[in-house]
């Protein structure tokens, strides 16, 4: 059984409900069409009633069953904005504007316990997501700084067949400072144990082992890994490792004498975005692996950003990995 299916079987034992905030794009009402006959979530479509249902009858989906919710909803849109108003200390007036907006409205139904994640992005920048996830869902404990993670499963790696990596962060933070590259290496070991049942071994690479090069560049990674220690003492952490002294043991026996993660790291933490992208898509051409994500991480409740080329198959795979997230 492939990763994904493993997610799937997953998701139908505990379905999440998870809201999607644009209701108004076919490809949202059929994917959640197809969670909820699946099994893996309780979707909650939001837009215009109406809209929603003309829409699945104009696709030749049911959505018998599926809350659908308009954000203009008197009954939610008061309770929202009144803790909304409370959190970001402002009027309630401003904030009823704000959570009229789609984006604002699930993320507050997330915030509030109505929905357990959300899942959205197909009509709508990243940026624009992450920024509102941010301001309604906030953020987990310790974490300041957003952050996103692929899957890597390399079909032969070293003797072993569909190898699993985390790579972070591939998509959302250019240049993370110290603190924030150490929440980074946190929040992807969190979710290797959670996500996965994998014991997290978190190497923080740079193209330096252990004092073999001297840059500020590096600096910032031995900073990271200190930080990231006494944030999780429990995790095996170290850095600063080169790639190969990360994953290759042969390698990690001539560059490190001592380390609790060299040569057999599962979760790699990228310096900045350049060498994270560049990286995890090499691997997936080079190597033919698949890459899953990129997910994301750091809020205090799940929520996941789609391309805006998704398709319904992607919606469905990445709602069955956000209930496993909302829900084990």
């Amino acid at each position: 059984m492939d990763l994904l299916q493993q997610f799937i079987e997953r998701a139908k034992k505990r379905p999440a409900r998870i809201v999607f905030p644009e209701g108004h794009d076919q490809r949202i009402v059929s994917a959640a069409a197809q969670a909820r006959e699946m099994g893996i979530a309780h979707p909650v479509i939001l837009g215009e009633i109406g809209a929603v249902k003309e829409l699945a009858m104009k696709e030749g989906v049911d959505i018998d069953g599926i809350s659908v919710i308009s954000p203009h909803d008197p009954s939610f849109v008061e309770r929202y904005a009144r803790i909304y108003a409370q959190a970001r200390d402002m009027r309630e007036a401003i904030a009823v504007k704000l959570v009229r907006k789609p984006l604002s409205f699930g993320g507050m139904m997330v915030r509030a316990g109505d929905a357990d994640a959300m899942v959205g992005g197909v009509d709508s920048a990243t940026a624009t997501v992450i920024q509102t996830s941010s301001l309604t869902i906030g953020f987990g404990e310790n974490i300041s700084t957003p952050s996103s993670f692929f899957i890597m499963i390399i079909p032969e790696f070293a003797g072993e067949k569909d190898k699993v990596f985390l790579f972070a962060d591939c998509a959302v933070n250019i240049q993370p400072n110290a603190r924030q590259l150490a929440e980074i290496g946190v929040a992807t070991g969190g979710n290797a144990r959670r996500l996965l049942g994998m014991e997290p071994k978190i190497a923080f690479l740079s193209f330096s082992t252990k004092g073999s090069a001297n840059h500020t560049d590096v600096d910032k990674v031995v900073e990271a890994v200190d930080i990231a220690r006494k944030m999780k003492p429990d995790y095996r952490i170290d850095g600063e490792l080169q790639g190969d002294a990360a994953i290759v043991s042969r390698v990690a026996r001539k560059k490190v004498k001592e380390s609790p993660v060299a040569g057999e790291a599962n979760v790699l933490i990228f310096p900045d975005l350049d060498a994270g992208n560049i990286c995890y898509k090499l691997v997936q051409y080079c190597a033919n692996a698949k890459a899953l994500g990129p997910l994301l991480q750091g809020f205090a409740k799940p929520v996941n950003d789609m391309s805006r080329g998704a398709t319904v198959d992607d919606l469905v795979g990445v709602t069955a990995i956000t209930s496993v997230q909302a829900c084990g």
